[in-house]
């Protein structure tokens, strides 16, 4: 088992690489580099390997496919998670090793946002697209991280063991913050400092393609993560659409006696329907994940039984 294990996902990026896996051996001298390729077609592994890297591949294209692998076949007590780019200065690793091996968070955060981000990103819409991402998960699940979209990341053993990996692209940063928040496990936020792509970097980031599918996944994951609020929301439409189309039928039945609009409170009946099937499917899907819950903690109990007997061997 690795002391502290260094992750660098890399697509394409032989004019950074270099530099970024030596700032890592600097920074912290007792990691070990792993620079998994996805691939690349410009050399960036071979780069990589002279620069002291140990390399892997993963030929399924996606970070989130990238991600798994890593996740999978590392053993570490201190995971780092950085992208090849570098944006992100090596200098705050220690803090953040510091945080999982001394304090046991589960997750750190290397928090862009609050620092450098807004004036060195040269892209607008990048900047708008993480303040709503920030923004809709922080109030749809009641927390507060600081920066959702962040490739710069520390992980405890505990974590990177029992999360399940889902997303195939630039997704898997936005399900890694819900997984953490959802299954109540210690996060913190570290203020790193970000810089933009050095001049002929560029970013695989498709500000629209992408934007839309991370907020596909917010989407998704609410209604997987709280289902009883997602489904008790679209009960409550319905129930309220009802209503207002039965008022006038109520109305003239109060005043003629009759029922002019057979079709209208026809609809507002299978609102009705409607609603209370949304209701109790939320209800159902709840009592569900709360079994989920228990059953996750269990993993836990399981993934800290293997953490330590990989430490007494």
């Amino acid at each position: 088992m690795d002391e502290i294990a260094v992750l660098i996902p890399c697509y394409n990026e032989s004019k950074t690489i270099e530099k970024v896996v030596t700032d890592w051996k600097k920074a912290i001298p007792e990691a070990v580099i792993y620079v998994y390729d996805n691939n690349s077609t410009d050399k960036t592994d071979e780069i990589a390997r002279r620069a002291g890297a140990i390399v892997r591949y993963e030929y399924q294209q996606g970070k989130g496919n990238v991600v798994r692998s890593m996740f999978r076949d590392i053993d570490a007590k201190c995971y780092i998670m950085i992208d090849g780019d570098d944006t992100y200065p090596a200098e705050f690793g220690p803090e953040m090793v510091k945080e999982v091996l001394e304090k046991n968070v589960d997750m750190v955060v290397g928090d862009r946002l609050s620092s450098t981000y807004f004036t060195e990103n040269k892209r607008p819409f990048h900047n708008f697209g993480n303040t709503i991402v920030r923004n809709s998960i922080n109030r749809l699940f009641k927390t507060d991280i600081r920066d959702i979209m962040t490739g710069y990341r520390a992980f405890s053993y505990q974590f990177v063991k029992t999360f399940p990996v889902l997303s195939k692209g630039f997704e898997i940063e936005t399900e890694m913050t819900i997984h953490a928040v959802d299954k109540n496990m210690h996060i913190s936020n570290v203020i790193v400092t970000y810089r933009d792509r050095p001049e002929g970097s560029e970013s695989k980031l498709n500000t629209v393609s992408d934007g839309m599918k991370v907020l596909r996944t917010i989407g998704s994951l609410y209604r997987d993560y709280k289902p009883f609020q997602f489904f008790g929301i679209i009960s409550l439409i319905l129930l309220l659409l009802a209503i207002g189309f039965f008022i006038p039928v109520a109305i003239d039945y109060y005043h003629i006696g009759l029922v002019n609009r057979y079709p209208t409170l026809i609809v507002c009946g299978f609102a009705v329907i409607a609603a209370l099937l949304s209701f109790f499917a939320g209800l159902i899907l709840d009592t569900m994940l709360k079994t989920d819950k228990r059953e996750f903690e269990f993993k836990l109990q399981q993934a800290d039984r293997w953490y330590k007997d990989m430490l007494e061997k």
